[in-house]
């Protein structure tokens, strides 16, 4: 999991709160419903049904985000991004990608400009 660090200063010390990011709070409950119940459970429903399903769902989500984009309405973008970013995770769980391991990928390209990290793949 990753943590991000909260600092708030308090006069003469500095007091520092650990937090688990949303997204890692968010993958750990997806992750639980792989053994959930489909009948009372969505994500549990969505998992059942396999990655295909899973990367359907999420390719809806995509052009969903993309169409609220360009009808430059803020509200609906803010909303489908949640729901984009749900069914990442949601297709992350279905084919046991951790958030760790896409953490170390993005971190792996720090520092390198978009297109030398482009030139660099092998695919």
């Amino acid at each position: 999991m990753i943590a991000s660090a909260i600092a708030r200063n308090t006069g003469t010390f500095q007091t520092v709160v650990m937090t688990t990011h949303p997204i890692d709070r968010l993958f750990a409950l997806i992750a639980s419903r792989k053994t959930g119940d489909p009948n009372t459970s969505y994500t549990a429903k969505l998992l059942a049904k396999g990655r295909l399903k899973c990367a359907k769902k999420l390719g809806e989500e995509a052009i969903e985000t993309c169409l609220a984009a360009v009808a430059q309405d803020k509200t609906a973008l803010t909303n489908e991004s949640a729901d984009l970013l749900y069914h990442l995770l949601v297709l992350w769980a279905a084919c046991d990608v951790a958030p760790a391991e896409v953490y170390a990928a993005l971190a792996a390209r720090e520092g390198r400009s978009g297109l030398e990290e482009k030139a660099a793949r092998k695919d």
